[in-house]
């Protein structure tokens, strides 16, 4: 049985919220999880392209310095007399980043932008020039092609519909690929590379689990999947949490119906395994059993969900809120969660290389 795995991140769509990919990361990093494959979708991609473009002893100070850098115009902490009082600072939060922007990130346009002859480059409500300017001083993008992990990131051609991966391995990635992943509209402008237009990948899928097992080798494979949105949730009491439940559904289904997908392409793999066993020489090579054969990724995998769970004080702009406060008890949750997934019993107890899909859900919900 394999001892070797290749280490792969999947980091989701998700805005604000994507401070808790990076402290997930900074526990990976004290774990020595040394991470061969990154794939990301919008700030997942953003977080991916720092974690990629830069050597291990410098990727999280640089994730620390994207995240204090848009947290930076709401530092201060709130004055608190309970739940309703933090709530209402995070109202407060996000209806400042709504008319002012995040540093480093996006800033509004001016409202001629919005006249009958605005460009494509700016259809949009803000301004994204400040995100490409902060990944070409956080990002050495020649470490990135040539020696980092290999990154994927996923956008969407707006002319075609169709969905796109920019990989390391098949070409040059720069800061337009980046932002293509996360050119959410209307909020977002389009991006433009080599005469193709394109938006954010959550669009069509807001993980990019779907790629990475799609283009696994031989080699198993550990994937760390960190998600933003989760897929369960209570009842919605009032409309607040009807638009946050909406959300969370819109934004995790895909999850949900890849992990489910490749769970079932593994069983018909190894049950095509197991009738080939049982068949006549003459009808192994039969072309309809090579097709069952071939279902799902050719290697073990062992997938470890790490799922952001709704904290209390979050409303539906939980993904647009970038106080200080709430980066800071993000990043603190991811890596709560990455240190109780790495300590639990099942986990330690695993087997390394073991055939078929492990797939393992051991943070926030484990006692």
């Amino acid at each position: 049985m394999p001892t070797k795995e290749q280490n792969v991140l999947v980091l989701q769509g998700g805005g604000a919220l994507g401070a808790y990919q990076a402290g997930a990361f900074q526990k990976l990093a004290e774990y020595k999880f040394a991470v061969d494959w990154v794939a990301g979708i919008s700030i997942g991609a953003i977080n991916a392209a720092i974690i990629c473009g830069n050597p291990p002893d410098r990727r999280v100070e640089k994730l620390r310095a994207f995240w204090d850098g848009a947290s930076s115009e709401l530092a201060f902490a709130a004055w608190m007399l309970g739940p309703m009082s933090r709530q209402s600072f995070t109202e407060l939060a996000a209806a400042e980043v709504m008319i002012g922007g995040v540093p480093g990130f996006f800033r509004p346009r001016m409202p001629t932008a919005f006249g009958p002859f605005a460009g494509a480059k700016t259809l949009s409500i803000y301004d994204t020039s400040p995100l490409e300017q902060t990944l070409n001083e956080l990002v050495d993008f020649d470490y990135l092609n040539q020696s980092g992990p290999r990154l994927c990131i996923g956008a969407v051609n707006i002319e075609t519909g169709n969905f796109v991966y920019f990989d390391s391995r098949k070409r040059r990635i720069d800061a337009r690929h980046i932002m293509a992943s996360g050119a959410l509209p209307p909020g977002f402008p389009s991006v433009e590379i080599d005469g193709h237009f394109y938006w954010d990948g959550g669009l069509v899928s807001n993980t990019p689990l779907q790629y990475v097992m799609e283009n696994a080798e031989s080699e198993p494979l550990c994937i760390f999947q960190v998600d933003l949105f989760n897929t369960r949730g209570d009842m919605p009491e009032n409309m607040a949490d009807v638009q946050q439940r909406e959300k969370d559904i819109r934004y995790s289904s895909r999850t949900r119906l890849t992990t489910d997908r490749y769970r079932q392409l593994h069983a018909i793999r190894a049950a095509a395994e197991r009738l080939t066993a049982k068949l006549p020489k003459a009808l192994q090579s039969d072309p309809d059993l090579a097709l069952l054969r071939n279902s799902g990724p050719g290697c073990p995998v062992t997938l470890a969900h790490l799922i952001h769970r709704k904290q209390g004080f979050e409303s539906n702009s939980k993904d647009y809120e970038f106080s200080r406060l709430s980066m800071t008890e993000h990043w603190s949750a991811g890596m709560a969660d990455v240190a109780k997934t790495l300590s639990h019993t099942s986990w330690k107890s695993r087997q390394i290389g073991r055939d078929g899909l492990q797939v393992f859900d051991l943070g926030s919900d484990i006692s």
